[in-house]
């Protein structure tokens, strides 16, 4: 770690482009506001970025962490500096050359407390269907008998009381309006009078009448496939597309509205051509895009599973299952995974469930069911295919064919139930995946991220390729993340975990009296290793894996007396991984920066992780930021990078000014192909534009087999010098030795030299 750091400083009146060079994401909060951004703004320009992405800047629930809880698309948040805040940080931000992207919610906004912080929901419960706004929200009003259920109350029994003069109902901190005309009935009478029905929070699990965010009921959905409604939520955000306050959209969670490409369309037409689109769209591993969606692509957890998988050994992860399974008795993946969704689907999901059984009657209803379960992508689009024939089958083999076909033809002639279908699928394959499969499942936990597919996470090298190859020609201005707010590890940590796949037997012996939440709790340590706050943090993302795996607790019956039991789990100190899988970790982090930074898209870093940065589940990843602005300014001024932290960031600033300041060399997509014994350990690729990126995988594998030895790796055409470090006595050219051209390091970028 002893090579010197230099890279070009040329980002000066670097010119705001249409697509991003990079996005940097920030999570805005009270604590951490617009003006806070703007402080940060001389570091992120000096680091290279074009554009920050913000997370949800319009008015949410006081005090919120995260802002997906929206109660007024009209106004921005105050907590975060107002409008005023969010121009001020936008003016600055283009003094230095980067420009703005806003992370927006369609789907859903709040059910607050106070609810009248929700205007268009407080008049809705005022005045029922006949309300301007009922058309806002998904509600089923005849499955509540003309009631739209409120699931807020902590307790089945709590006593309500009237305010005549104020025309409030009251129960303990909840207000609700009352209807005209109905403050001087008797209480009973009053309650049935309402359009709406507080109710234990409990009942929200089979009675809901409305469509959530998930399995969350403080998120109503919202109908923005109605055009009012998409004008009323989106006209604030669209006039600062106008008016160049912002100059790129993040579409939250995509798949939960009724037909994503028609709003997609009206985003498009009313954000006009220039503005930069991108949608959270989970992809199975053979799924692709909508091509007629008009966006440039996801925002990248597609990536981030192939950048993951092409570090993770295949046969090292066969072996951990195995040794998982024997361990723990739990079952194989895709049963694992089968089960969790027939578990949310019929107990999460009851309520989402009994909507569309009300659509279809008791005859075929199984088969609506056993479609949910079987499909292997998170949902299906108006005018598409509808499920695929696998799927067909695997639902025909549990509700027989004529129920499958029952549905089938249903969803044809449908739009209404195919809609709910879909949205209902999506959240489905979220909560039952993602939200617990993920945490039942634990021989590798590096596998079960975001996007990721734990029961083959290995991914060759010419998958990889093919890959970025289509996404070249496809969408090459999507996005590439490894770390987002969402990612149940950040990149590192992973990295660290992923080593295990190389040496499974470093996994070690792991008992106690629950052996599945051992394996995650010792995983979880080697990937966080020796941080601040260890302890606290690894217990907090136990309590949460344990919860979301339901298998012992859970968020809604947490059993108390093995919850207590689950800090018996955190070691007394920290876990550091054997040197030489410490070195495996350290050629991961820089292995997956490198191709994060030079494959096809437009790639985001999250906050802090441009140096090592190592953080579990959410709120965990959710810390405060902290900016290596002494340290970039070290390495500017000629330091050598002596650490990781510092490796990872002279790495990440050297490609990001360079995305910066020359994006022609980051377009077309040609793979490399090593040649000699270890030609499988080298992942390269050249950017035909001018840059080089080699990186090596699996390297603990390598070096136990004997290390590069003769590989060679032939160059492209021309003369080729390292982006970074020092400047070799010669360029390098034709077919070069691999151990000689990475010179100790597991990683090269290079670029044509004149």
């Amino acid at each position: 770690m002893s090579q010197r750091y230099s890279i070009s400083q040329s980002e000066s009146d670097v010119q705001k482009a249409v697509v991003p060079a990079s996005t940097y994401r920030l999570q805005l909060t009270p604590a951490f506001p617009f003006a806070a951004a703007g402080a940060a703004l001389p570091y992120l320009a000096s680091l290279g970025v074009s554009h920050l992405h913000l997370s949800p800047v319009l008015e949410a629930v006081p005090g919120s962490a995260h802002g997906y809880d929206v109660t007024d698309h009209g106004r921005v948040r105050e907590e975060l500096g107002g409008e005023r805040g969010l121009r001020a940080l936008a003016a600055a931000a283009r003094e230095r050359g980067l420009a703005l992207v806003l992370d927006i919610v369609p789907n859903h906004m709040a059910v607050p407390s106070p609810l009248r912080r929700n205007r268009p929901l407080w008049e809705v419960l005022r005045e029922g269907p006949g309300s301007p706004y009922a058309r806002w929200f998904d509600i089923d009003w005849e499955a509540g008998g003309g009631q739209l259920l409120l699931p807020v109350l902590a307790e089945p029994d709590e006593p309500f009381t009237v305010d005549a003069g104020a025309d409030l109902l009251r129960c303990g901190d909840h207000e609700f309006p009352l209807r005209a005309g109905t403050a001087g009935l008797p209480l009973p009478r009053l309650l049935a009078a309402q359009w709406y029905r507080p109710a234990w929070w409990r009942e929200a699990r089979t009675s809901l009448n409305y469509r959530r965010f998930f399995t969350i009921s403080d998120l109503i959905g919202v109908r923005v496939e109605d055009p009012a409604v998409f004008a009323a939520t989106h006209a604030k955000v669209l006039q600062l597309v106008r008016e160049g306050v912002v100059a790129g959209l993040r579409i939250d969670h995509v798949d939960g509205l009724a037909d994503p490409e028609e709003y997609l369309e009206r985003l498009r037409a009313a954000a006009g051509p220039h503005c930069w689109v991108v949608v959270e769209k989970i992809l199975a591993r053979d799924e692709h895009l909508p091509p007629s969606w008009p966006v440039a692509g996801t925002t990248g957890y597609d990536a981030l599973h192939r950048v993951d998988g092409v570090f993770t050994d295949a046969a090292g992860t066969r072996e951990l299952a195995r040794a998982y399974e024997e361990s723990t008795d739990m079952p194989a993946w895709e049963d694992t995974a089968e089960t969790a969704a027939r578990e949310v689907l019929t107990g999460d999901l009851a309520a989402e469930l009994a909507t569309l059984e009300r659509w279809t009657g008791p005859d075929i209803a199984p088969a609506v069911r056993e479609l949910l379960i079987a499909s292997p992508v998170y949902r299906t689009y108006p005018g598409g295919p509808g499920p695929d024939p696998r799927t067909l089958a695997r639902a025909a083999a549990r509700a027989g064919t004529a129920s499958v076909d029952g549905v089938r033809a249903l969803l044809e002639r449908n739009p209404a139930f195919e809609a709910r279908f879909a949205q209902t699928s999506a959240a489905l394959r979220a909560k039952s995946l993602e939200d617990r499969a993920f945490y039942r499942w634990a021989p590798l936990l590096s596998a079960t991220e975001v996007g990721g597919e734990p029961g083959a996470p290995a991914v060759a090298v010419a998958e990889f390729h093919a890959y970025c190859e289509d996404r070249e020609r496809d969408q090459p201005a999507a996005g590439t993340v490894l770390s987002t707010h969402d990612t149940k590890r950040s990149a590192d940590v992973r990295a660290r975990i992923a080593v295990l796949s190389q040496a499974p037997q470093a996994m070690g012996p792991v008992d106690g009296p629950d052996p599945q939440l051992a394996w995650a709790a010792r995983q979880s340590a080697l990937g966080l290793g020796d941080v601040p706050e260890r302890g606290p943090r690894l217990a907090a993302a136990l309590l949460k894996a344990a919860r979301e795996a339901g298998l012992r607790t859970s968020w809604t019956d947490p059993d108390e007396a093995y919850e207590a039991t689950l800090a018996d789990l955190v070691p007394p100190g920290p876990l550091e991984l054997p040197p030489p899988l410490a070195e495996a970790a350290r050629a991961n982090v820089l292995g997956m920066t490198l191709l994060h930074l030079t494959m096809p898209g437009v790639p985001e870093v999250y906050q802090g992780s441009e140096s090592e940065f190592r953080a579990l589940v959410d709120p965990d990843n959710r810390r405060p930021a902290e900016f290596p602005a002494e340290a970039l300014a070290a390495l500017d001024a000629g330091a050598a990078p002596l650490t990781l932290a510092e490796e990872k960031l002279a790495l990440t600033a050297t490609l990001l000014r360079l995305r910066r300041s020359r994006p022609a060399l980051f377009r077309g997509y040609a793979p490399l192909t090593a040649r000699g014994p270890a030609a499988d350990h080298c992942l390269a690729y050249s950017r035909p534009g001018g840059l080089v990126a080699v990186a090596t995988r699996l390297s603990h594998r390598l070096t136990r087999s004997g290390g590069w030895r003769a590989t060679t790796l032939p160059l492209p055409p021309g003369q080729w010098l390292p982006a970074r470090g020092e400047t070799p006595s010669a360029p390098w050219e034709g077919e070069v030795d691999v151990a000689h051209l990475l010179g100790g390091w597991p990683v090269a970028a290079l670029v044509r030299a004149g």
